[in-house]
């Protein structure tokens, strides 16, 4: 993106403080979001999301594995993103490598909790065939293929589609003496099963221009932001997780102004994305 002049930036600044911003949305308005899922059909499930003209794509691919000496009765969930070199000039170089680890680690965090597993959007005892011996591996994999700023709540909101599309091969579970009592698996290629998608949350990020926050930034409006500060939150309405880029500490008087803020707009988001999400499936 080419450096704005002083006029654009006052123009922009003074559409964010006027509640008109320069592409005629509110300061709590998204732009239009579109979703298509199954567009990877190696993957157990993927969705392509468009967010104006930020576009994502998210797959889930399942593996069988082994779980974990410390968490015997829970499967496992890796998250990585890619940004494309070609979406954004910024991305060439190192620029892309230092971004794709900052949101591969805000995706996660916002997904899997602490290390424990505990506050997982997933439930991870789900994905365990035989506790010890036995489990599922997903992995999450992001790539942003255009950039106009947001991308954090693009990509969760990708993931979020993509999970809702993914579907596990069902496996039948033998002991046999002959294997010294180690699990016989046989993975069927007709019965699947769905993930429970209802406590993945989604990503609002309310950006901080000039004395207002705003949602669904654009890259324009994110080079004059002070500060953003990232919230996810479920469709029951329960704050997942909350990260902050620039700027000071978050003032305390603000906290909980922008917290509803944040669960207000999350509410919308999600009864977007679910529409889309079910239109997709219902034309595959």
């Amino acid at each position: 993106m080419a450096g704005l002049s002083e006029a654009e930036k006052r123009f922009l600044r003074g559409g964010v403080a006027g509640a008109l911003r320069a592409d005629g949305r509110g300061r709590l308005q998204f732009r239009p979001v579109s979703v298509d899922t199954g567009v990877v059909p190696q993957a157990h499930g993927s969705a392509l999301l468009r967010l104006g003209a930020t576009k994502v794509i998210a797959t889930v691919k399942a593996e069988l594995g082994k779980p974990s000496v410390l968490h015997p009765d829970k499967g496992k969930v890796s998250i990585s993103v890619d940004c494309s070199p070609t979406a954004s000039p910024s991305f060439e170089g190192r620029g892309s490598e230092e971004l794709s680890t900052e949101l591969s680690f805000a995706l996660e965090r916002c997904l899997m909790g602490v290390k424990s597993g505990a506050g997982a959007a997933i439930d991870l005892s789900s994905l365990v065939i035989v506790a010890g011996k036995v489990c599922w591996d997903l992995y999450i994999d992001g790539l942003v293929v255009s950039s106009d700023g947001n991308l954090l709540d693009a990509l969760a909101a990708a993931v979020k589609a993509a999970l809702s599309d993914t579907c596990i091969p069902k496996v039948n579970v033998s002991l046999s003496a002959a294997t010294d009592g180690e699990p016989e698996v046989d993975v069927s290629d007709e019965e699947f099963l769905q993930l429970d998608t209802s406590f993945v949350p989604v990503i609002v990020t309310l950006t901080k221009v000039g004395e207002h926050y705003i949602v669904d930034a654009t890259s324009e409006e994110e080079s004059q932001m002070s500060s953003a500060v990232s919230v996810s939150v479920n469709k029951h309405g329960q704050l997942c997780g909350l990260t902050k880029r620039g700027g000071t500490g978050l003032d305390p008087s603000v906290v909980s102004d922008v917290l509803s803020v944040a669960k207000v707009a999350s509410q919308q988001f999600i009864s977007l994305l679910d529409s889309e999400v079910a239109s997709a499936e219902d034309a595959q």
